[in-house]
């Protein structure tokens, strides 16, 4: 497999997640990899969106520039990265009800084996960026997916996110992702790459 296939299926409503998202982008895209980049789509409605500035008027921007993730999205990749905000400590709903509907390709098998990772911000310091990283281990591991954290693999990792995966603290959204942020996304996309690849790649044909 000379190109690793990478699926980041994010919800996203300030834009940090986005941010995240589209380094993890870089980085999997800087190793060779094909990604396709995926915003989970709103599950209220105009009304509840109206009570939070701004996020109808970003999830019209966001949703013009990406597809929503589909089930084939997940049947086509040979890695899928998470992203989302912490909704009280864990996975957002959008991004949930994504995974949700991947119930068709898990009875299949068709998921079994693949890459998985996860990546996310908060709003406050110990909002539970954390707890909303291994949170969303529990479907990957349903889904049969090999889940690839990050460790302290990279020397960025001494620097921000978690060694569960790339993380943002937004400040009730007064600052974006810094540099150090966005480094740990990038190692990211470019470690699922290299797992992908590595697990995934094509063998040589045994010698006689």
């Amino acid at each position: 497999m000379s190109k690793p296939k990478i699926l980041i299926a994010f919800y996203s409503r300030n834009r940090s997640t986005e941010a995240l998202a589209q380094a993890v982008a870089e980085g999997a895209i800087e190793l060779g990899a094909e990604v396709r980049l995926r915003r989970a789509r709103e599950v209220v409605g105009a009304e509840t969106m109206a009570q939070a500035p701004g996020w109808q008027e970003n999830a019209e921007a966001m949703n013009a520039r990406y597809e929503a993730p589909t089930a084939a999205d997940a049947e086509w990749a040979d890695a899928i990265v998470f992203g989302t905000p912490t909704r009280f400590g864990s996975i957002s709903t959008e991004l949930k009800s994504y995974i949700d509907s991947l119930g068709g390709p898990w009875s299949q098998g068709k998921l079994n084996g693949k890459i998985g990772s996860v990546f996310g911000s908060t709003s406050s310091k110990h909002g539970g960026n954390e707890s909303t990283l291994l949170s969303v281990y529990a479907p990957m591991a349903h889904l049969g997916l090999v889940i690839v954290p990050l460790g302290y693999a990279d020397p960025v990792m001494f620097a921000a996110g978690t060694p569960y995966g790339a993380t943002h603290v937004s400040k009730r959204d007064a600052n974006r992702p810094d540099e150090e942020s966005l480094a740990v996304a990038r190692f990211q996309g470019r470690r699922v790459t290299t797992v992908a690849r590595a697990l995934h790649g094509e063998r040589a044909p045994a010698s006689d």
